[in-house]
């Protein structure tokens, strides 16, 4: 690389230096109330203090089928942690028909009946299933579209999980081209 070129490339950066920002804080999760399939109202408000997995599926969708056992198993297994999850069913979707299928598939932790609303509020993905996962002070940290996997769940909600409310920091690190940014990771740490 010559000289010219070296100039070049460290007055590309010193453009870049605004952009590559401090720590940031997640985003609050949205006010959202909700009522489960028997009818009883609650919030995401409700379990500050937990750290939520909001999992938007549907009974009709083969994916979210399959990730519901394991759900179940991370509920079971991280409970007594502070880990809570909450399904949120996608339209169309009667109370009924998810009720029957909660019972089969023997669901232990809350159902609520959701609207297309209910997920924008999170995220403008189609996609299913959808996972929002917030920390234990009501902040969204990731959202995992798709089947969420255990290597997700370890570097993702473990760490949050190990931490009491108000110690979680973000960090983002970006990589950086001639175009700009193009690509970033985030990581959880205390």
């Amino acid at each position: 690389m010559n000289r010219h070129s070296k100039k070049i490339l460290s007055l590309g950066f010193l453009f870049l230096i605004p952009v590559w920002t401090q720590a940031q804080s997640p985003a609050p999760a949205p006010s959202l109330a909700l009522k489960d399939i028997s009818g009883h109202r609650f919030s995401l408000s409700d379990y500050k203090g937990k750290v939520l997995l909001v999992n938007f599926w549907a009974t009709w969708c083969a994916p979210c089928r399959k990730e519901i056992p394991d759900l179940i198993r991370l509920q079971r297994i991280h409970q007594k942690q502070g880990l809570q999850i909450i399904g949120i069913t996608y339209p169309p979707q009667t109370a009924r028909e998810v009720s029957r299928f909660k019972k089969r598939f023997k669901i232990n932790y809350p159902i609520a009946l959701g609207t297309k609303a209910t997920k924008k509020l999170f995220t403008s993905s189609e996609t299913l299933p959808l996972t929002v996962i917030i920390d234990r002070d009501g902040r969204v940290h990731d959202v995992i579209e798709g089947i969420m996997y255990s290597d997700e769940f370890d570097q993702k909600v473990k760490p949050l999980l190990s931490l009491p409310s108000s110690t979680v920091q973000r960090s983002r690190k970006f990589r950086f081209s001639n175009a700009g940014i193009i690509s970033w990771r985030t990581s959880v740490r205390c």
